[in-house]
């Protein structure tokens, strides 16, 4: 290891955490995992083990996002806090305060820490869904759109927009750096096997378990792109204060086209999904420097790692 300045990886047991871990240790920075249970350690050393780093670089801190125990030891010595851990709710919740405020309460959470320890800057992941759930046709997405909360959306694509909100506010009055990764569609290869809802969608395909498939298009980026993109905005001067949508080039596709990338034939609805949504990548290419992989790479690479793991 190169002695770089410590950084906080929450969610590091995650899919996309998981990766970034892995690229911060090859890039020479020391790792803090926060996880939630030391199960979940266990998970993030199999996964540098797996990319073939040496997981005696990685420390462990112990927090959850519902609770303000162990946040203030996680962040402690850090320079840099990626927040990368959010709820993903398995169904839409008849109380959507179950999903909103563990997303909204736990970024600010991790964002006071970070503020109280000086730390140098915070880049959180947000989605797609804080940016493109709130009609405009024949638009093309940029990070300066936004979700209205109040629009008829799911609990958990509202407790994206409601979260990065609360985040962008918090850190213009604390004087905090923040960044935001806003990624699609995220897939691409799994270190492990506990499965993104992503990874699970492919190896449905794979398996020949997907069930008649939902009628809508979706951005695709990779999740080593994503990863990529979260190490850029940590510190590049340009990305203080900024959003930055990741999205592979190329337009949005369906589900049905996934699996014919897969070479599998799986059912959709037929339905006529209109004008095929345009979201620019533009700005993370201008201001990182970063450059995604083809769709087809990222799927191709996503089927080889389930095959590896023998999980297809």
């Amino acid at each position: 290891m190169t002695g770089g300045p410590l950084v906080l990886v929450t969610g590091a047991a995650g899919y996309v955490g998981s990766h970034l871990v892995n690229q911060l240790l090859t890039q020479g920075y020391p790792v803090r995992a926060a996880v939630r249970t030391p199960a979940r350690a266990d998970e993030v050393r199999r996964t540098v083990a797996a990319g073939g780093l040496d997981a005696t670089h990685v420390e462990f801190a112990y927090a959850d996002l519902g609770s303000d125990e162990g946040w203030a030891d996680a962040v402690a010595g850090t320079r840099y806090v990626m927040h990368v851990a959010s709820p993903f709710p398995a169904d839409n919740p008849r109380d959507e305060n179950e999903v909103i405020a563990p997303a909204r309460d736990g970024a600010l959470r991790v964002l006071r820490q970070a503020r109280d320890a000086g730390c140098d800057r915070v880049v959180m992941t947000s989605s797609f869904a804080a940016v493109g759930y709130s009609p405009r046709p024949n638009h093309e997405w940029t990070e300066e759109d936004w979700t209205d909360p109040a629009d008829d959306n799911t609990a958990y694509i509202r407790s994206k927009a409601i979260a990065e909100r609360a985040a962008w506010d918090f850190a213009t009055d604390a004087g905090l750096e923040l960044s935001t990764v806003v990624p699609v569609g995220i897939f691409g290869p799994t270190l492990g096997t506990h499965l993104s809802t992503s990874v699970q969608i492919v190896q449905a395909m794979l398996t020949g378990e997907s069930q008649r498939l939902p009628a809508q298009y979706f951005g695709v980026v990779d999740v080593r792109d994503v990863a990529d993109a979260h190490v850029r905005a940590m510190t590049a001067d340009a990305a203080a204060g900024e959003r930055f949508l990741t999205v592979a080039d190329g337009p949005a596709m369906t589900f049905g086209e996934l699996a014919g990338m897969l070479g599998v034939t799986a059912p959709d609805d037929g339905r006529d999904l209109g004008e095929r949504p345009r979201i620019s990548n533009a700005k993370a290419k201008r201001l990182l420097g970063w450059h995604p992989r083809p769709v087809e790479e990222t799927v191709r690479d996503t089927a080889r790692s389930l095959n590896d793991l023998g999980l297809v």
